[in-house]
């Protein structure tokens, strides 16, 4: 008799089953060849013998275990009575949980779980009989792998046997969570924004699908994008933003009883920002000095700000250019001529570089302002020259706008410079004293800015006197000295001479003032000459010096420069004073 449905196909040898693609394949070999199957498909042995002894007669795999031989053998070779079969199997059962094992047959069936281990018989039903026998089983198989085992033998008579083994998936009874999947990954695709998730997928026979969830990386609460289906490994998230946040996600797996594992590990990714800042607003120009300046509202979400300007003459078609990027929402235009008007746009960046719309222009004419207060004025002492000042030069007008500089010692002015220059030196101070400076800008329609910030210095002790006088000679004549020198080189700058009467004293020339002779015009060919009368003279032998003193005041003496005198011998019995 030929069996109702055969697992193997009639060949001489041996069929084997396996996986290929999810479908079997079937290959013949021998007898004693080894055998694997796939999990979770069965290792199925026939023997010639109700003992399960001796070398199987045919080894194949099995996808299921449902025969009815009837009175036939279960193969070529076999006898049709006194014959066994073993089915094995070994699969991995993921989270484990509530099973139902089915067992139906002529003649004897025995169902192992974990053969080998105590209690591993979970069905038995071994008796020759001629009547069905049959038994159901409800029992918990733990987590992992484990393997079942179903013996049968046919002793005489009909043969037929049937097998299955079911999660119980009622929410009532089944309590078990899947187990968190597993290797998840995400990958993002900056062309197209979407987002792909995937991961290993569970063992559990009760599976029912996966849930997808993402959360911004900023928050803990998870928004649910998808439940798929049970044999799903990955999802496409094509919702998100390209607005440049981070985002998390995880992969739960739940059963048909509604149970849900724990998260998996999370996987972030950070979308490309495409999304500019808004557009600036209540963009206003101000003019004023040393600029016009411009403000406007803060952008949320901006790196910076591009400021664009366009000068707005009589024909209106000039370009708008870039004049500015500044991190602030101000900025000060010191570029602008004056009398002109302009208008202004602004920009907002953000650090992915989107950039918003221009702003609404706003226009502002530019007035005739004084220009603004030099800066970083210095004041130093420099030898025999007098004090120099260095400033630098003020932010506005522009270079062409300016027109001089006014020097002023405290209130005084004491000169102006062209507005090129920048530095100065004062030599119209005198030996030793202290000076304070500020300095102003002057623009052609003669404003002048504010005064600089001040400085100070000591005009120098030495170098700064006219130079020592030449041609002194000096005579007596009766009872009086008569002196004569050459005018200085120096006349515009001389204001008098002084004469000094010198004694030595503890081998000490000590000098005394015994009168002042104004310069006047002379001509410088012609020699100065001063009659000085002489008191109380002793017939001592003393020097008679003639200084030239500026108009500032500054003279050789007490300064430890050389001075021109001559040596006299006075007369001796002139009168005291």
């Amino acid at each position: 008799m030929t069996s109702v449905r055969r697992s193997t196909a009639a060949v001489a040898g041996v069929v084997v089953f396996a996986a290929v693609g999810g479908l079997l394949a079937v290959t013949a070999t021998s007898a004693n060849a080894a055998v694997t199957c796939a999990s979770p498909t069965f290792k199925r042995q026939l023997f010639a013998n109700t003992t399960f002894s001796g070398t199987p007669k045919k080894t194949d795999c099995d996808a299921e275990i449902s025969e009815n031989w009837g009175t036939g053998a279960p193969a070529t070779g076999l006898p049709s009575n006194n014959f066994g079969v073993r089915w094995t199997v070994t699969r991995d059962f993921g989270s484990g949980g509530p099973f139902t094992l089915s067992a139906t047959g002529l003649d004897g069936i025995r169902v192992y779980l974990d053969p080998g281990t105590t209690g591993a018989r979970k069905i038995d039903l071994w008796k020759n009989g001629t009547t069905t026998v049959s038994k159901t089983l409800n029992l918990t198989i733990p987590s992992g792998k484990h393997t079942l085992r179903v013996d049968y033998v046919n002793w005489t008579g009909s043969a037929k046997v049937n097998f299955t083994y079911t999660p119980r998936t009622s929410a009532t009874i089944d309590k078990v969570a899947p187990l968190t999947p597993t290797a998840p990954t995400v990958a993002y695709d900056k062309a197209t924004g979407k987002a792909k998730i995937a991961w290993s997928r569970n063992k559990e026979m009760d599976l029912a699908g996966y849930r997808v969830l993402r959360r911004p990386a900023t928050s803990d609460s998870w928004k649910r994008l998808t439940d798929t289906a049970a044999g799903s490994s990955a999802y496409t998230d094509a919702t998100l933003a390209k607005t440049g946040e981070t985002y998390v996600y995880e992969v739960r797996a739940y059963d048909k009883a509604g149970n849900e594992s724990a998260g998996s590990a999370d996987r972030s990714v950070t979308t490309v920002d495409r999304t500019p800042p808004p557009v600036p607003s209540h963009v206003e120009a101000t003019d004023g000095q040393p600029g016009v300046t411009l403000a406007w509202n803060a952008v949320p979400g901006a790196a910076y700000h591009l400021v664009h300007r366009r000068w707005d003459d009589d024909g209106g078609d000039n370009p708008v250019v870039q004049v500015a990027k500044v991190t602030s929402t101000s900025w000060l235009d010191t570029t602008v001529k004056e009398n002109l008007d302009y208008s202004y746009w602004v920009t907002a960046v953000d650090e992915a570089g989107n950039k918003s719309a221009k702003s609404a222009g706003t226009h502002v004419s530019r007035g005739d302002h004084a220009p603004s207060a030099p800066t970083g004025l210095t004041a130093t002492t420099k030898p025999a020259a007098g004090i120099g000042l260095t400033w630098q030069a003020p932010k506005t007008p522009i270079a062409q706008d300016l027109s001089h500089y006014r020097i002023y010692r405290g209130n005084k002015l004491v000169d102006t410079v062209r507005s090129t220059q920048t530095s100065f030196v004062d030599s119209g101070v005198r030996h030793g004293l202290t000076y304070t400076y500020t300095v102003t800008a002057v623009d052609f329609a003669e404003n002048e800015s504010a005064a600089s910030a001040s400085a100070t210095a000591v005009a120098p002790t030495a170098g700064l006197a006219p130079a020592a006088v030449t041609g002194l000679t000096g005579a007596i004549v009766g009872q009086d000295v008569e002196l004569t020198w050459r005018s200085n080189p120096e006349a515009d700058e001389v204001d008098h001479y002084d004469v000094y009467r010198g004694q030595l004293v503890d081998g000490t020339w000590q000098y005394e003032l015994w009168n002042s002779v104004h310069a006047g015009w002379t001509d410088p060919d012609e020699p100065l000459s001063h009659v000085q009368e002489l008191y109380g003279s002793r017939g001592e032998t003393v020097r008679w010096a003639v200084i030239a003193v500026d108009i500032h005041g500054n003279s050789r003496f007490g300064t430890g420069e050389e001075f021109s005198y001559v040596t006299l011998t006075e007369p001796v019995g002139a009168p005291d004073a």
